[in-house]
């Protein structure tokens, strides 16, 4: 079984990412779900982000990196949007990454954005929405094209529809098809780093 290290996205640490987590527990894995929050959630993207830009983006990032300092190396690092910053991070600068999930963002790995190349050995993971205005329109379909095309153990995993947050089963934007072959495709991948 794989331990992961999962980051929630803008709104927070939401009843749909714990339930997110608990499903990946309940076969087994060892899931941890930091709250950079400290219990606040948003309802919106918007509000979440301007908490975010608030507290300072990169002071945010950081704050969800230092939450590994207290974990064994060999992580699986997982985020949700804004939370992909920290994981992607992780899974790209610290040793002994066992791999990565990326949901509904993506980081590129060359240019001013980067964290370096990817290294090697790291499989990852990348899910999205074919049609989200986020995820299309700001450019992450365009880095997680890059990391599949430059490493070896990468896959993009888009989904019919246009929604940011589908895989959260307590907001509006949720879509329990999609979720549950992203759900699948997660546990298959668990299963073998």
């Amino acid at each position: 079984m794989a331990e992961v290290l999962l980051f929630h996205h803008a709104q927070g640490l939401t009843p749909g990412v714990r339930a997110f987590a608990d499903e990946l527990r309940g076969v087994g894995h060892i899931v941890h779900t930091p709250d950079l929050f400290d219990g606040r959630t948003f309802p919106s993207i918007e509000e979440g982000l301007a908490y975010i830009g608030d507290v300072g983006f990169d002071d945010m990032r950081e704050r969800g990196a230092r939450v590994a300092d207290d974990l064994p190396p060999a992580l699986v690092y997982a985020g949700f949007s804004f939370g992909v910053l920290p994981a992607q991070k992780l899974a790209q600068t610290r040793p002994g990454a066992r791999g990565a999930l990326l949901f509904h963002s993506c980081l590129p790995i060359s240019g001013e954005w980067a964290f370096g190349p990817w290294p090697d050995g790291v499989p990852v993971q990348i899910h999205a929405m074919e049609n989200d205005p986020i995820f299309v329109g700001e450019g992450d379909i365009d880095a997680a094209r890059e990391i599949v095309a430059k490493v070896e153990d990468a896959k993009l995993f888009l989904y019919p529809g246009d929604q940011h947050y589908f895989a959260d089963s307590s907001l509006p934007s949720y879509d329990a098809g999609a979720t549950a072959l992203l759900t699948s495709r997660v546990l298959e991948f668990l299963d073998r780093v």
